[in-house]
C-alpha cells in the first residue's frame, strides 16, 4: 500500500459511482451551483448494456434539466416500434404480439391530449450509451469535478464533514473532505458496506448470463415485425432477447451451463440464417433486495446501493434517478443554509418506502413471466390438439402478465410520498399509489400533474429550480404570509399566476406549492390561520401534521 497524503482536498458532496445514478446526481447538483467531486473506480463508462430504457418518469426529469433531447438523439430512433412479441423463434409468427407505441407515436399522442398525464414518453437507450452521453455533459460543468479510475477506501465522518480516503489509479492514497457524501456505488457498495446497512428482502435468487451480440441484418428481416422485447417460447431456458439502441446489437439472457452455450441458444431462437458476432458474455444474479436505511449522518445511499431489483419492469436505475432528484435539491438546500432538520432526513422517508415498493412490483412481474412458462409442454411445437392447446394457454398467460410489465405508469409516476414529515398533510388515506395506472391528481405528496397551457407550453417548463406557488383559476386568494415566510428563511420561492382554466379543473384547487422535485407540497383554496408553518414544513424546519 503506498503512503497517504496529509493533503486533503475539500468539495461540498463527494458522490462515488459514476452509473447513470451518480451522473444525474451530479448534473443536478452541478446545475444548482454545489461544487462536487465525482469518483468511479473503473477507468472507463461501462461497456455492458444492463439497462435499456428511460422510463417516461425518467424522461421528465431528463427534460428538467435540459437533457433530453440529446437522450432521445443518442437512443433508438424515435420512428421506431418498441412492440413486445411470444414466438417460437424470431423465424416464426407471434403467439402474442403486443404493440407499443414508439416514442413518436407516444409524443404525438401527448401532444394531443390535456388530461393531466404523463409530458414525456419513454426512451430505449443502453447503458453503454447514456452514461458516456452523461458523462460528457457532466463534465462541461464547471462546479463538478469527474474522476474515473479513483476507488474509494474507506471514510469517517463527524458532526460538519466526511473525510474519505481514495485511491487513485497508479498514485499514492489521497483524503477528499466533503461536507456530504453519497454512494451511488451499486449492489455491492462500499459506501453501505462500511455504514454496516444491512439488504432485506430475498437475495440471490436465481443466476442468468446476458449476452451481447452484433448482428446487423436480423432487425431488417424478423418476420413477425419490429419490436423491442422478444420472448421464445423454447423451455427450459426460455431465451429473451433484447434490441438494444443501435438496431445492430442484441443481448441474450438465459441460464446455460456455459458462456459458450450462449451463441448456440441465439443461433436457436433465431432459426434463420443471419451472420452474427457474440461481443460478451456475464454473469449476473437476481436480487429483490432494499437497505434496511438510506444512509447515516452525512452519509446517503442512492440506486443499486439502496435497492436490487430484477430487470423485469424495468424499475432499477429509473428507480435511482427518482432517488438522485429527490436527494440532489435537499443537499443543495442543506449546503445553501434554508434546509431545515427534517429537509435531509426526509430522504429516508420519501425513498426508501419508494424502493420497496418497487421490489414488490418487480417481484409480481417476476412471477408474472413465471406464469406463462410454466404452461410450456414439449409439444408447444407440435401440430396437434395438444400442441395448439399449449400454445393458446401460454399466449393466454402471457397477455394478461407482460402487461404488469409494460403497462405500469402508475408504478412509474403515479407514486406519492406517503407520510413525509416535509408535505402538509391533509385527512383522508388518498389515492392509491400503488395503482399500476397513472391518474392525476395534485393530492400533497405526488407528481405535480404535466398540463398544456394555452399559449402550447408544458406547465412544468415554466417552473423554476426551487419551489413555486401556482395560483390558479384567477383566484384572489392574498397569499403575502407564505411568500414572507420563504423570504424570511432565504429559501427560493416563484409565484406564478396561471390564468389557464384547465389547469385549474386538473389541479381542483386555487393554490399549490410545489416543491423543486415538482411533488406537490400543500394544496388549498386559500392560506390556514397558521399560512407560515406551510413554509416550515417544505423546508424541513418543522415536521407535517394534520
Amino acid at each position: 500500500m503506498k503512503e497517504s497524503t496529509n493533503l486533503a482536498v475539500e468539495t461540498q458532496v463527494l458522490i462515488v459511482g459514476a452509473g447513470p445514478v451518480g451522473l444525474t446526481l451530479a448534473l443536478d447538483l452541478g446545475r444548482r451551483g454545489v461544487r462536487c467531486i465525482l469518483i468511479e473506480r473503473n477507468t472507463t463508462s461501462i461497456q455492458l448494456p444492463k439497462m435499456e430504457r428511460c422510463n417516461a418518469r425518467t424522461m421528465e426529469r431528463y427534460r428538467r434539466l435540459g437533457i433530453a433531447e440529446q437522450v432521445r438523439d443518442a437512443g433508438l430512433p424515435r420512428n421506431a416500434p418498441m412492440d413486445v412479441f411470444l414466438a417460437l423463434s424470431m423465424a416464426d409468427p407471434a403467439l402474442v404480439h403486443l404493440p407499443c407505441p414508439s416514442v413518436a407515436e407516444a409524443t404525438a399522442e401527448i401532444a394531443a391530449h390535456n388530461d393531466g398525464g404523463l409530458l414525456e414518453p419513454y426512451q430505449l437507450i443502453s447503458q453503454y450509451t447514456l452514461e458516456p452521453l452523461l458523462r460528457s455533459i457532466v463534465e462541461t460543468l464547471p462546479s463538478v469535478n469527474v474522476r474515473f479510475g479513483c476507488e474509494l477506501i474507506s471514510f469517517s465522518q463527524d458532526a460538519s464533514s466526511v473525510a474519505a480516503v481514495v485511491q487513485p489509479n497508479g498514485l499514492a492514497e489521497a483524503t477528499i473532505r466533503a461536507s456530504y457524501l453519497v454512494g451511488c456505488d451499486g449492489g455491492s457498495s462500499t459506501v453501505r458496506k462500511q455504514l454496516g446497512i444491512q439488504l432485506q428482502g430475498e437475495g440471490n435468487i436465481r443466476k442468468l448470463r446476458q449476452a451481447l451480440f452484433r448482428c446487423d441484418d436480423l432487425y431488417e428481416r424478423i418476420p413477425m415485425g419490429k419490436g423491442r422485447h422478444y420472448h421464445i417460447a423454447d423451455g427450459p431456458l426460455f431465451p429473451f432477447l433484447i434490441l438494444q439502441d443501435s438496431t445492430r446489437h442484441w443481448t441474450l439472457h438465459a441460464a446455460p451451463s456455459s458462456d459458450a452455450e450462449m451463441a448456440e441458444i441465439f443461433k436457436r431462437s433465431l432459426a434463420m440464417p443471419v451472420d452474427f458476432e457474440m461481443l460478451s458474455v456475464n454473469e449476473w444474479t437476481q436480487h429483490l433486495l432494499c437497505a434496511e436505511r438510506y444512509g447515516q449522518g452525512r452519509v446517503f445511499l442512492a440506486g443499486d446501493a439502496a435497492h436490487l431489483v430484477i430487470p423485469t419492469g424495468g424499475l432499477g436505475m429509473n428507480t435511482g434517478v427518482g432517488d438522485a432528484v429527490d436527494l440532489s435539491w435537499k443537499l443543495a438546500a442543506a449546503l445553501a443554509g434554508w434546509g431545515g432538520p427534517q429537509l435531509l432526513g426526509s430522504y429516508d422517508g420519501e425513498r426508501r418506502p419508494i424502493g420497496q415498493r418497487n421490489v414488490k412490483a418487480s417481484r409480481a412481474a417476476m412471477t408474472g413471466r413465471l406464469g406463462w412458462r410454466a404452461a410450456y409442454h414439449h409439444t408447444v411445437r407440435e401440430h396437434t390438439p395438444e400442441g395448439s392447446a399449449t400454445r393458446a394457454q401460454m399466449a393466454a398467460i402471457f397477455d394478461i402478465q407482460q402487461r404488469k410489465v409494460t403497462e405500469i405508469s402508475g408504478i412509474e409516476a403515479g407514486y406519492r410520498y406517503v407520510d413525509s414529515p416535509i408535505v402538509w398533510r391533509e385527512p383522508g388515506d388518498g389515492p392509491d399509489p400503488d395503482n399500476p395506472r397513472y391518474t392525476p391528481t395534485a393530492w400533497p405528496g405526488t407528481r405535480l400533474p404535466h398540463v398544456w397551457l394555452s399559449d402550447g407550453a408544458a406547465l412544468h417548463d415554466r417552473l423554476g429550480p426551487g419551489y413555486t406557488l401556482l395560483r390558479l383559476g384567477g383566484t384572489h386568494a392574498d397569499t403575502s404570509i407564505l411568500e414572507r415566510s420563504f423570504l424570511e428563511v432565504r429559501a427560493p420561492l416563484e409565484v406564478l399566476d396561471v390564468a389557464c382554466e384547465r389547469a385549474r379543473d386538473i389541479y381542483q384547487y386555487d393554490l399549490l406549492l410545489v416543491r423543486p422535485d415538482l411533488h406537490v407540497a400543500w394544496r388549498g383554496n386559500e392560506l390556514p390561520r397558521d399560512a407560515a408553518r406551510i413554509a416550515m414544513v417544505a423546508t424541513g424546519r418543522h415536521p407535517s401534521r394534520i
